[in-house]
């Protein structure tokens, strides 16, 4: 969605998770070939865990659940906690205020999941580009995902 917003050269991206334990394994097989089939590649990603310098580097983190926003919230810098937010924030239309973990759900479970991060992340694009002014010009703006 970045690149084909052409704002590639002021949005940078990066994924971590809170814990240690996948540190340097790709993702899921089941996530592979479900983000695939809508175009995105993430086969070459490897898991790594979020650090305490991520809150200077990104703009906004962004946690899947509430449960991860907190530990995130907890983790962050204290006058950096402001950078913590759920995804799901960015489609409150869903009336889905968390992404589930597709895990154990299945190829179904991967794909609904999908469904959901790719409108919540068109809604932070869409943040991005409706609100320049809350974006600042002199980083670059990004957002990362945690796992």
């Amino acid at each position: 969605m970045v690149k084909q917003s052409g704002l590639h050269d002021r949005i940078a991206l990066d994924s971590a998770g809170l814990g240690s334990w996948h540190i340097g394994h790709p993702p899921d097989e089941r996530a592979v070939e479900t983000l695939s089939i809508r175009g995105v590649e993430i086969s070459d990603l490897r898991a790594r865990q979020i650090s305490v310098d991520d809150f200077e580097k990104f703009d906004l983190i962004l946690a899947m659940d509430r449960s991860n926003r907190q530990a995130l919230a907890k983790l962050a810098p204290k006058d950096l906690g402001h950078k913590v937010h759920l995804l799901m924030e960015y489609a409150p239309n869903l009336g889905v205020h968390e992404i589930p973990d597709p895990y154990f759900g299945g190829r179904k479970g991967f794909d609904y999941v999908a469904q959901l991060i790719e409108t919540a992340c068109r809604g932070v694009l869409h943040n991005f580009v409706a609100k320049p002014h809350l974006n600042p010009t002199s980083r670059n703006t990004s957002s990362l995902k945690e796992e």
